[in-house]
């Protein structure tokens, strides 16, 4: 059995550290080749904090964005799938404006990933009806793939992809019976509540060139999540936030299998620019989200501001991605318009409490890291992973290659930060640790994943 399976929570914390970080970069001008990037994150290494590996794939132009294992804890939990030989070795990275797979093996040497398989665009569409590939999670049943259109690339409905964990061939659309459900987005379960629930962003005409003003106050993204019944792929419960709450995108369940609640990430409401957190719950024999966490837009001088926003005056938070703790006691919530990442305390899930804050780029702030402080930085705490002990969280500062253009017209640059936590709370940020840039060769980077198994790659089977 491989050993970063872990029953519990609790055996996945205690677990070694990881040394290494996997980090996604692409070239937004598609002159180069999109890339996986492989980062020393082990302090005692003499190459701590630098790029050690780099292993670039066949095509241009696909931007490299979200990926995953193609096994991992939640394999303990598999019905009618062999477990003989299956290991968290794969790393499955899709190209979102692309629609390519393409299939890394990490071993024998984790440093030098090689590339074993590409799925061509072609066969997803024609075994599962998808395109623009966003979210993986290994799973039962296979790896879930969440898409956000259809065959021809520029509507919906969305879904998800059923892959195989060991041939990575696509299997089929995993959606039975989809009911109202047409955007799509990320998509999470609590295995031992047989429940899988899903999120929405847009199709991608809505998202490809840009955040589309009139579609968005005209609240036309998503603004609703999803219930289904995991084993069969039937629709169960749609929740409206309501239309105003636009974009409810990363979905963050409890890492305790007998838990029923988790919180979704909301990018920004048409009220106010304001960006805010919701947490979904059992309510007797159905499914209710309700607001935990608002973050407030901030004031700004409209000379300092992209085209976007000038007419506003102010800074939305815009919050772009959120990450649990693997023991469920603290949320980190990235703020990618103000430069902030902020950190909750949430063991009462119901009323999250503060406990920290670090700025670091931001629209307008532009606040500079630690390492360079004469050296102001472009974009802002983005994706978010955290290690499994809870110690060390790590960030990066692209979205999305037309948003990143949009909100930063003069550049968004590469940058990647770790942070030490508090047991107690509280946060600061790693003084010598700060690749950025041409140590990513020009690419712009995004989503990491952690040797090992990090925060929001797993699913936990037993308490």
């Amino acid at each position: 059995m491989d050993p970063t399976f872990y029953r519990s929570a609790a055996e996945a914390a205690a677990a070694p550290p990881e040394t290494l970080a996997y980090v996604v970069a692409f070239d937004r001008a598609a002159a180069k080749p999109d890339a996986l990037s492989v980062i020393d994150v082990d302090p005692g290494s003499e190459t701590y904090g630098r790029v050690v590996g780099w292993t670039e794939v066949p095509h241009r132009g696909g931007e490299l964005h979200h990926f995953g294992w193609n096994a991992c804890s939640s394999a303990l939990k598999h019905e009618g799938h062999h477990m003989e030989g299956l290991a968290r070795r794969y790393l499955i990275v899709p190209g979102l404006r692309s629609s390519h797979l393409y299939v890394f093996d990490t071993q024998p040497d984790p440093r030098q990933p090689t590339l074993v398989k590409t799925v061509d665009s072609a066969v997803l569409a024609a075994q599962a009806g998808y395109s623009r590939p966003h979210t993986l999670h290994c799973g039962p049943d296979g790896v879930f793939m969440t898409c956000l259109g259809g065959v021809n690339g520029s509507d919906g409905p969305g879904g998800i992809a059923l892959l195989d964990h060991d041939t990575f061939d696509v299997l089929r659309q995993w959606e039975t019976d989809r009911g109202p459900q047409y955007l799509a987005y990320d998509a999470w379960w609590h295995l031992n509540q047989n429940t899988l629930i899903s999120s929405e962003w847009g199709t991608p005409s809505m998202i490809e060139d840009g955040l589309v003003p009139e579609l968005l106050l005209a609240n036309k993204y998503g603004h609703a999540i999803h219930f289904w019944d995991l084993a069969t792929g039937r629709h169960r419960q749609r929740v409206d936030l309501g239309e105003q709450y636009q974009m409810p995108l990363e979905l963050r369940p409890s890492h305790d299998p007998d838990a029923t609640w988790g919180f979704v990430g909301v990018v920004v409401s048409t009220e106010d620019l304001s960006a805010s957190v919701w947490r979904w719950h059992r309510d007797g024999g159905s499914w209710a989200v309700d607001k935990v966490i608002t973050v407030p837009a901030e004031p700004a001088d409209p000379d300092l501001l992209p085209p976007a926003l000038k007419p506003f005056g102010a800074v939305p938070p815009l919050v772009t991605d959120i990450d649990l703790s693997v023991d469920d006691r603290f949320l980190y919530v990235s703020c990618w318009g103000i430069g902030e990442l902020k950190q909750f305390d949430v063991h009462d899930p119901a009323n999250p409490t503060e406990t920290g804050s670090i700025r670091l780029g931001g629209i307008v702030g532009r606040n500079a890291h630690p390492a360079a402080p004469n050296r102001p930085l472009s974009g802002g705490p983005q994706m978010v992973e955290i290690s499994r002990d809870g110690r060390r969280v790590y960030l990066t500062n692209s979205l999305y290659g037309a948003w990143d253009d949009q909100f930063y017209p003069d550049g968004v640059g590469a940058w990647m930060a770790a942070i030490h936590t508090d047991p107690r709370g509280g946060m600061t940020v790693d003084e010598t640790f700060f690749p950025h840039d041409e140590d990513f060769r020009g690419l712009r980077v995004h989503q990491v994943r952690l040797q090992g198994g990090d925060a929001s790659s797993d699913s936990y089977c037993y308490r």
